[in-house]
């Protein structure tokens, strides 16, 4: 845990870990809408939606940061962090449902004002805290199963008695299946072509990690894990300043130096796929099971009982 620059000048000031509540934006995404919607069966990776400027209930009128693609999968959204799709998402799955995972998750700061569609990206009326997000991410990375983070153990006096213990608590929130699904999904924008998070690449481990970015570039966020850390950067600051920097943000790289060099003498390591999750043959073009004429393919992962019927039909 760190936080703020310049030299310390006073004993248990601000805390931006665990005090500083900032906007998410897209950071919000995978424990808002992917995990949920996962769980619940709304979605699988090839579930296609229009990428296209959209009027919601109320009005609501989300933009892409980039251009609009058309029909996209939900790994393609999840590459480049498209919004639209998450919105159209969010309608499916409905913002109380998903307020009930995020506070299974940890996140403690919802408002009634929050269950709404603008949730799905990050709309929060207070925001979030460092330490919740890596909380919930840290959920996903252990298969599901959200542990209240503690920043002590116990407490021994000086004859080796323990006079104060501190228990942990803990529950399922995902099953594996989902939780796997969900790693792999968050793998895309490490190694896509379109990766928010390129820049995040550990040598040798798998990488799952999500980008955030607010309105007026005021809040960077980068959460992510491999089998072994959870972390999660926020780079900004105390008063909303625009944070002028290029394509890579800092806290992309402030992320990978500090889990580069907790890696440096670890064992390298993948996710552990569980053996009811389902590997299927899909086309890339298409976004649909492939057939035998398809030569543009690649393995997706499927819960049971969600894999597709429709079979590609563009060979």
């Amino acid at each position: 845990m760190f936080g703020g620059l310049g030299e310390k000048d006073t004993s248990r000031g601000f805390n931006r870990a665990t005090q500083a509540l900032r906007q998410t934006g897209s950071a919000i995404k995978p424990i808002a809408v992917l995990g949920p919607a996962l769980e619940e069966k709304i979605i699988t990776p090839i579930t296609v939606y229009d990428d296209t400027r959209t009027t919601f209930a109320n009005g609501y009128n989300p933009v892409d940061c980039e251009k609009e693609l058309g029909n996209i999968t939900v790994r393609r959204a999840v590459e480049s962090s498209q919004n639209i799709p998450f919105v159209k998402i969010m309608e499916q799955l409905t913002p109380k449902k998903a307020v009930k995972y995020m506070e299974n998750e940890g996140i403690t700061t919802l408002t009634d004002a929050d269950c709404d569609l603008p949730l799905a990206l990050g709309g929060l009326q207070k925001g979030s805290t460092p330490l919740e997000m890596a909380a919930a991410y840290a959920c996903i990375a252990n298969n599901g199963k959200y542990i209240e983070p503690v920043f002590y153990t116990k407490i021994e006096n000086s004859n080796g008695k323990v006079i104060l213990k501190n228990k942990q608590k803990s529950k399922k929130v995902y099953s594996e299946d989902t939780a796997y699904i969900l790693k792999n999904l968050l793998t895309q924008p490490v190694k896509g072509e379109n990766g928010t998070a390129k820049n995040c690449k550990i040598d040798g481990f798998e990488v799952a990690a999500k980008t955030g970015t607010t309105n007026d570039n005021y809040d960077k966020w980068l959460c992510g894990f491999t089998r072994y850390y959870t972390a999660v950067t926020w780079y900004g600051f105390d008063s909303n300043e625009t944070i002028k920097e290029g394509a890579d943000s800092m806290a992309n790289h402030i992320w990978t130096e500090v889990m580069n060099s907790i890696h440096k003498n670890l064992i390298k390591a993948s996710f552990d796929k569980p053996n009811d999750v389902e590997e299927v043959i899909v086309c890339k073009d298409s976004g649909k099971c492939a057939t035998g004429g398809c030569k543009n393919t690649y393995v997706e992962y499927f819960r049971k009982g969600t894999v597709p019927n429709e079979k590609c039909d563009q060979h």
